[in-house]
């Protein structure tokens, strides 16, 4: 469809994807603190890897319009439904991160809830973040959470496979998943089985493990300057075990 090379991730997870991530406080945490980020002066923003605006949408009641990029056309229909029901300022874009551009200059482009990771060769999450350096404004920040190698071979405990279980709040429900390593490419493999009311959604997913110094080399590549890196939305220090990292970069004014 147009062009954009879909992973059909949203064929899989659109259905309960807002059950495994829910749009609660955490994801309101998230969007004001990317909108502490954003430098102001009527500068857009935009999100690679929108989904179904979990993010996108509070972040532009903080902001005002957000532009919103992703490669799954169901992910995209789950977006639609809520702004139409929430009447948010934000726009839809089926696209493909690697290549996206377009005529504006953002103040804030951002990255979250692991996307990029979903992109599984070095050189193409280089583009991605090309991409997003390109959009920049001068002065504009671009941030990015993603798994962290180091976190997620923490978890493994020198396996090749793991499994483990979270319950969710509310009674009969939570998420199983399987995971598979494969160490030669950093690839993590995890199958993932949600629990609902004597019901159960199968989805499987493929990551791309990446350092923090790996994703700094991209941004610096791509002409930024790293400034800010932490391990959640709550600004817990980073440390070599935390499963993700958020890490904030800047073009020069």
């Amino acid at each position: 469809m147009d062009g954009v090379q879909d992973i059909g991730y949203g064929r899989v997870f659109a259905g309960f994807y807002d059950r495994i991530f829910p749009k609660d406080g955490y994801a309101d945490l998230a969007a004001e603190k990317l909108a502490a980020q954003h430098p102001g002066g009527g500068l857009g923003t935009l999100e690679f890897g929108v989904g179904t605006g979990r993010i996108a949408i509070p972040l532009s009641e903080r902001v005002g319009p957000v532009r919103g990029v992703d490669s799954s056309p169901e992910m995209l229909e789950e977006l639609r439904r809520d702004i139409k029901e929430k009447n948010a300022p934000v726009t839809p874009v089926h696209g493909d991160i690697r290549n996206y551009t377009d005529d504006e200059s953002y103040g804030l482009v951002y990255c979250v809830c692991a996307t990029l990771s979903m992109i599984l060769d070095p050189q193409e999450q280089q583009a991605a973040i090309s991409r997003a350096a390109e959009r920049l404004a001068p002065g504009g920040k671009l941030v990015v959470e993603t798994w962290n190698r180091s976190g997620v071979l923490e978890m493994f405990e020198g396996r090749d496979r793991t499994s483990y279980f979270i319950p969710y709040p509310e009674p009969n429900t939570g998420l199983l998943t399987y995971s598979n390593l494969v160490q030669d490419r950093m690839l993590w493999q995890a199958s993932h089985i949600w629990f609902e009311n004597g019901s159960s959604n199968v989805g499987t997913e493929m990551a791309r493990l990446t350092t923090p110094e790996e994703v700094d080399g991209f941004a610096v590549e791509a002409g930024l300057t790293p400034e800010h890196r932490v391990a959640d939305w709550m600004d817990k220090p980073y440390s070599e075990k935390s499963l993700l990292f958020i890490a904030s970069y800047s073009r020069e004014k």
